[in-house]
């Protein structure tokens, strides 16, 4: 069964640049692409240092672990599935990631719950969703002044809510950065 089933993904930069990332392999969780993550932390630039940062949907946590091991001073990592919050917190102990807070938590009720504000919010929701521009409403509530959110999904971002400050495809998957 696929759901037993271990992958990994390579953290391509920073202090744990090379260090593997755990996760059990399923029909809903995308890993972000290196060389999408490669293109997404050349947009933000390769320091992240005093960054606050909040990880959407998680899944893998490859987004969250990558801006931590970029000097993020810290990285909030949300997800409600058992086995991905049993990865995540073992990835977290396997790099002694003391700025890595792991959550239980669906990103609505996150969302709903959580009044603190956010430098980067990284929105991979899964491509199973409806409509993932409703959750960027809320989304927009958590950023700081001039905060940004690197949004992944399998549909071009057409919204006028924010401003596309970059945008690209990489097969089936649209990425931008909104402000």
């Amino acid at each position: 069964m696929s759901s037993q089933k271990k992958g990994s993904v390579k953290i391509i930069g920073g202090t744990w640049k090379r260090k593997n990332i755990f996760f059990h392999e399923s029909d809903n969780l995308r890993p972000t692409l290196n060389r999408v993550r490669e293109i997404l932390f050349n947009w933000l630039g390769q320091d992240l240092s005093n960054k606050v940062c909040l990880d959407l949907f998680s899944g893998s946590g490859i987004l969250g672990f990558e801006s931590l091991s970029r000097n993020a001073k810290s990285c909030q990592l949300v997800d409600n599935n058992v086995k991905a919050i049993l990865n995540l917190n073992d990835n977290k102990n396997n790099l002694s990631a003391t700025n890595a807070l792991i959550i239980n938590s669906t990103a609505e009720n996150f969302l709903e719950n959580n009044a603190q504000l956010f430098d980067i919010i990284f929105y991979d929701p899964p491509f199973s969703i409806a409509d993932p521009n409703i959750l960027l409403t809320k989304i927009k509530n958590h950023l700081k002044p001039n905060g940004i959110i690197y949004f992944e999904t399998n549909k071009q971002y057409l919204g006028k809510e924010f401003k596309i400050l970059k945008n690209s495809k990489a097969g089936k998957v649209y990425f931008c950065l909104l402000q």
